[in-house]
């Protein structure tokens, strides 16, 4: 059996209803569970941008990537290995403000884990932290020793190290629509 390994998709497409449900029902029929669904607008008006983080060997990955291309609405797919990438996540955290009070324990796990404190309610403080999963992971189990009440963590963005290869992309399909007319 092939080595299953962690991928990112970055799938560029129109923006229109129904799309998240058509891309997900493909992970679906293929048994692959995504473990980090992102979307966004790319760096190209009107076009959107997927990031889809998936764990499956690498001929299953190629042929998702083949599958969303057939999608009317889907641009172009590429899948990245971790290498090829540079990605982050942001977590939010809920904290009783009283927390604080027991001398500066927080403020350093916070300075520690160079996150930042966005809110302070007299109830709770909310803490914002950037970075890969097993940092915003380490934080959220320091701080449930001192009490948490909300986490929230986002999906992955990234963005490839290469060059963005859908503009490359899109200046080929160009010319061969220029060769055509």
């Amino acid at each position: 059996m092939s080595e299953i390994k962690e991928f990112t998709l970055s799938v560029f497409t129109e923006n229109r209803t129904g799309l998240v449900s058509r891309v997900v029902s493909i992970f679906t029929r293929r048994h692959i569970n995504i473990d980090s669904l992102t979307t966004s607008q790319s760096s190209m008006e009107g076009i959107h941008r997927f990031t889809i983080v998936i764990q499956c060997s690498e001929a299953q990955v190629i042929k998702l990537v083949g599958q969303l291309d057939k999608q009317v609405d889907v641009l172009k797919s590429f899948y990245y290995h971790t290498h090829e990438i540079v990605y982050q996540e942001i977590a939010l955290y809920k904290v009783p403000t009283e927390a604080f009070s027991g001398g500066d324990v927080i403020e350093r796990l916070i300075r520690n884990h160079n996150a930042r404190i966005l809110r302070i309610e007299p109830d709770y403080t909310v803490i914002e932290k950037t970075g890969q999963e097993k940092e915003t992971e380490a934080l959220f189990h320091d701080l449930k020793e001192h009490g948490i009440y909300e986490f929230v963590r986002s999906g992955r963005v990234a963005i490839s190290k290469p060059m963005e290869q859908l503009n490359k992309y899109l200046k080929t399909m160009e010319l061969h629509m220029v060769e055509y007319d």
